[in-house]
């Protein structure tokens, strides 16, 4: 054994099986503790004191302590500053190594690294790995040795690297009499953490390990029909994982794993989103100037968009007159969840009809999502307003009316949410500003009373948008 006691640093891989730093720590050292930090740092920046986000963890945060106290050990829970308690605990303990896996955040490589350098001073030894994606940092190049900007040939060369060693689960449980054996002890409640229950368990949001674990099973036997389903928000298609994914209650090589030897349109399909993860994150390591408010095309840095406060606020509160746009944020608002295609429509409809700063959706989604994970947030972001990399030409804009008969086309998603139209018929609903007077007598709804008339004209905000895209510097 390298190490007598060591300390396993738990962060967003909230798992007791398949973790890199749990497993490099048991199998080096005689005695393991684990420690989770509610930190400060990070929970004093959040505003709503009823986030989803916090609730979710403490309850991934009681399964995992009750997991390893099921194996005799258990998970110290620590509310305070992660860059001083961690050194602290680990001079308590008087452990010779703490272990953790990487954090690509540029907020979270500062800290890491000084924590790493006060434990340096305590003569404690740092450890971190590989543990939330396949590849990452510089794993994945192309053949002249530089990072890609553009998603398929990073998709192929992913691809072509990937094989069995890649994807294998690090074998936990075998190591499992290392833990340090402890009087189990309570969680300290969520209030404790000034932060108070949500609607998250009126959700059907199941959490911690066995939550992951019960929404991957029922995902793998709709997997096959993934392809054709998942860009319609009204049915079951999408796999639900976004935010086990962030917190790692479920593993990131056993989800690959599934996919690649699943193979077949639906499996290939979604194995390609878990690759598009990999790619934002081996952006953001390459270009951390995104992570600071910066257009990754220097060209749209400085747009000069007119920023109507008014025209925000109506998007926000899902009360733009645009029915699925509407949806999608009263979604958002209301569950902290947005289906993907509906992720595309808000965003691409608040920068290029509104002619809202990007950055200002990027902001208000990382207050609201529960998967909210900064490099997919900006990438998202950057995409549906063109000014990221490999996004969507600037001049290619959606129309919110096509885009609801689309992928709404009987306007179940949009009764689901905006309940003031539930009386308009299939074609009704995408644009409910048509209707005759006698007609919204008959359904009994006053259109700009009842539900807001368009806030804007798409086809003249379209011009408009056109023309500012074409003052990119």
């Amino acid at each position: 054994m390298r190490y007598k006691k060591s300390l396993v640093w738990f962060r967003r891989d909230l798992r007791d099986f398949d973790h890199a730093a749990l497993y490099h720590a048991l199998k080096t050292s005689t005695q393991v503790y684990c420690v989770f930090v509610f930190d400060t740092e990070i929970l004093g920046a959040l505003k709503d004191k009823a986030d989803r986000r916090v609730e979710f963890i403490w309850e991934s945060i009681n399964a995992l302590k009750n997991a390893l106290q099921a194996k005799g050990g258990d998970l110290l829970v620590l509310h305070g500053n992660a860059r001083e308690e961690v050194p602290a605990l680990a001079a308590q303990l008087e452990v010779q190594a703490v272990f953790a896996n990487h954090d690509y955040e540029p907020a979270a490589i500062t800290r890491d690294l000084f924590v790493s350098q006060q434990l340096q001073q305590q003569q404690v030894a740092f450890h971190d790995y590989k543990d939330q994606v396949i590849f990452e940092q510089d794993e994945v190049l192309s053949q002249a040795g530089k990072p890609y900007s553009v998603f398929t040939p990073y998709k192929n060369a992913w691809l072509k690297k990937l094989n069995d060693f890649y994807l294998l689960p690090y074998p936990v449980d075998a190591y499992m009499q290392h833990l340090a054996q402890l009087e189990p002890t309570p969680l300290m409640p969520l209030e404790n953490l000034g932060f108070s229950r949500t609607n998250l368990n009126t959700m059907r949001l199941p959490t911690g390990m066995h939550g992951g674990a019960q929404l991957f099973a029922d995902f793998a036997q709709r997997i096959q029909h993934y392809k054709e389903t998942r860009d319609f928000p009204a049915v079951k298609g999408v796999s639900y994982l976004s935010v086990h994914l962030r917190f790692g209650t479920v593993s990131i090589r056993h989800l690959a794993r599934a996919a690649w030897q699943r193979g077949g349109a639906g499996a290939e399909t979604w194995l390609s989103e878990l690759i598009w993860r990999d790619f934002y994150f081996q952006i953001l390591h390459h270009h951390p100037q995104v992570a600071t408010g910066r257009a990754f095309k220097a060209e749209f840095d400085a747009l000069d968009f007119p920023n109507n406060s008014e025209y925000f606020k109506a998007w926000c509160e899902g009360k733009t007159g645009y029915p699925l746009v509407d949806a999608a944020m009263r979604q958002l608002n209301h569950t902290g969840f947005m289906h993907n295609r509906l992720r595309m429509i808000a965003a691409s409809f608040l920068v290029k009809d509104l002619l809202i700063d990007w950055r200002w959706g990027e902001r208000y989604f990382a207050e609201k999502l529960i998967d909210f994970d900064f490099s997919a947030n900006n990438g998202g972001w950057q995409w549906a307003a063109s000014t990221g990399c490999d996004a969507q030409p600037w001049f290619r804009i959606f129309n919110p009316t096509t885009q609801s008969e689309r992928f709404d086309n009987s306007g179940r998603f949009i009764r689901k949410y905006v309940t003031e139209l539930q009386n308009c018929n299939d074609k009704e609903i995408h644009a409910p500003w048509l209707m005759s007077k006698e007609r919204q007598a008959a359904i009994n709804i006053k259109m700009g009373y009842d539900y807001p008339n368009p806030i804007v004209d798409h086809r003249l905000q379209r011009e408009l948008a056109l023309k500012l895209y074409q003052t990119k510097s």
